[in-house]
């Protein structure tokens, strides 16, 4: 049986009358109304941005100052990430305030544990086309995952050489484009830091440096919980590739970003439209024998793995309509058996050059 779903499943629709002066400022600019919430956390972030430039003039009370705006940033990371994420995904503000665009993945992204441009060029350019498949330069597939150190490879992986992955994925596939941006991004992020390091070296690792780690940790810890459960029967099926974590804190904050299954299924999905559409399709999910997990988010999950703590999980998931019956000791094999690696097999992976133009992203406001 489903359980009650406590995200919210469509938020309030602003419109000029119910809204202040600054929502009325925003929606005038904006595509979509429901997307008002980045609107507000655009302005919360630069006022966090404006904290982290501030420091580099704080002399002998830094680290006063370095710990209340610590504690900001850490309260502020997970909503922009996830802001970073759904506005990759569609052009929030309208054309004649395109400039607008370019807010959350250049401006705002140094702040926040990103270079400017890349993280579009990873997700939108190679992550979603490729689907965690072979060519996905960031796909979990061959890894054991509840693993450390298999984790730890992938990790190191991509904190080393994912840039030159990424710009190689795009040249092979002709988005010189995309290569270039995602180049240029790292490479002005790195001239950027070395010469601010020489003006305050501990403001430069504080603000730009330690928090790029940090998120690239995070990250990858993400996307390796997202595509753990991989039915290796059928990998390019996002019911079997990917999970769905619901009625988590998470996905409150995060603009129901744990309903990752059907974000694969149709990537353009609204945010706010995630929830209504379990609950449509859930005879969907069974029928695939999909994994939705209750009351973890992909962190929790994560470290679950990690831990070998497989049966903690198995009692947190959903058993769905139509989905096969089991117990509580055949979910941990079934969890178990989704875990191993997969072998890569060519066939099973749609290049994004091999799809039509229309279906690859567009630069959405970073050209």
């Amino acid at each position: 049986m489903m359980p009650t779903l406590t995200d919210a499943v469509e938020p309030t629709v602003a419109t000029p009358e119910t809204v202040g002066p600054f929502g009325r400022f925003w929606l005038e600019r904006l595509n979509d109304p429901r997307d008002l919430p980045f609107a507000y956390l655009i302005m919360q972030c630069t006022a966090v941005a404006l904290g982290g430039i501030a420091l580099f003039f704080t002399g002998a009370y830094f680290w006063y100052f370095a710990a209340a705006y610590a504690l900001v940033w850490l309260n502020t990371i997970d909503r922009y990430i996830l802001m970073l994420h759904c506005t990759s995904h569609i052009v929030p503000f309208k054309a004649k305030h395109r400039v607008l665009n370019k807010l959350v993945g250049v401006i705002l992204a140094p702040f926040f544990g990103q270079t400017p441009m890349t993280y579009f060029m990873h997700h939108m350019g190679m992550h979603h086309p490729e689907n965690n498949l072979a060519d996905d330069r960031s796909t979990t597939m061959p890894f054991q995952r509840d693993r450390l150190t298999h984790w730890l490879r992938y990790f190191g992986r991509f904190i080393t050489v994912g840039i030159f992955d990424l710009v190689r994925y795009h040249f092979v596939n002709r988005h010189s484009k995309m290569a270039r941006k995602a180049l240029f991004g790292e490479l002005s992020f790195i001239v950027g830091a070395v010469v601010l390091g020489f003006i305050d070296l501990r403001a430069t690792l504080f603000v730009f440096v330690g928090p790029l780690v940090l998120v690239r940790l995070l990250m990858m810890a993400g996307n390796w919980a997202q595509h753990a459960f991989i039915d290796a029967a059928n990998p390019a099926n996002p019911y079997g590739n990917s999970i769905t974590c619901i009625n988590t804190r998470y996905n409150r904050r995060c603009f129901n970003d744990g309903y990752h299954i059907y974000h694969h299924v149709k990537p353009r999905h609204h945010w706010s439209q995630y929830p209504a559409e379990l609950q449509k399709n859930i005879a969907t999910y069974g029928e695939q024998d999909a994994i939705v997990i209750e009351g973890y988010d992909y962190f929790q999950i994560w470290l679950l793995l990690m831990l070998g703590r497989h049966q903690a999980i198995a009692k947190k998931v959903v058993r769905l309509p139509g989905a096969p019956s089991r117990t509580d000791a055949e979910m941990v094999s079934y969890l178990k058996s989704r875990l191993a690696p997969v072998p890569f097999v060519k066939a099973h992976s749609q290049t994004s050059a091999q799809l039509p133009s229309t279906q690859l992203p567009s630069a959405q406001g970073l050209s």
